[in-house]
């Protein structure tokens, strides 16, 4: 039985970039129903553009749909997800280079963050929660993606040399999300 998988790039990003389109390939390859969502405007992201485009896109949140975000798409999902009223139980997220409080180097990006998450409510909507952050990341620190990995109460996937898991990083493919994703949706 497939499963329906959205995939979210950050800042800066595009569905063609990093390893994106490598795991959508892998995924659709399993069956899987995928969508790499286009967020606008990715060098000026706006908060209301890019919740808008996440309710136009999701369709049947339900325990077969999951969510893999990348850096700024990690906290406009759990914005998104905290909002829905009320918040079906849904099949799990990963949030690489993820984030919940303001990043030093990038101010413009403070409104996806002035608002503080429910955590509680995305807790309880789903089993399925795990954080990846590399060590090395000189975008997002790693102290902050171990903050939102402990309020959200996720599995945590410390990589030793990622950086901020770019192309010019070296990630065009990124078998660890595949595999940590690949775990949840097996899981009964």
């Amino acid at each position: 039985m497939g499963k329906q998988v959205y995939i979210m790039h950050g800042y800066g990003a595009s569905p063609a970039n990093h390893w994106f389109p490598w795991l959508k390939e892998k995924l659709i390859a399993d069956g899987h129903q995928v969508v790499v969502l286009h967020m606008p405007n990715s060098s000026d992201p706006k908060i209301e553009e890019w919740m808008e485009t996440l309710a136009d896109s999701i369709k049947d949140l339900d325990n077969n749909t999951y969510f893999v975000t990348h850096s700024l798409g990690s906290i406009t999902l759990l914005n998104y997800l905290e909002q829905l009223d009320p918040l079906p139980n849904f099949g799990g997220f990963i949030l690489v280079s993820g984030f919940s409080e303001p990043l030093s180097t990038l101010p413009s990006l403070n409104p996806f963050t002035v608002k503080k998450v429910d955590f509680k409510k995305i807790i309880s909507a789903t089993d399925s929660r795990a954080v990846i952050a590399a060590k090395d990341d000189y975008i997002v620190p790693l102290q902050l993606s171990q903050n939102l990995s402990k309020q959200l109460d996720t599995s945590f996937y410390p990589v030793e040399k990622g950086g901020h898991f770019l192309e010019d990083d070296g990630f065009i493919t990124f078998p660890l999300v595949y595999d940590v994703l690949n775990k949840m949706m097996k899981t009964p």
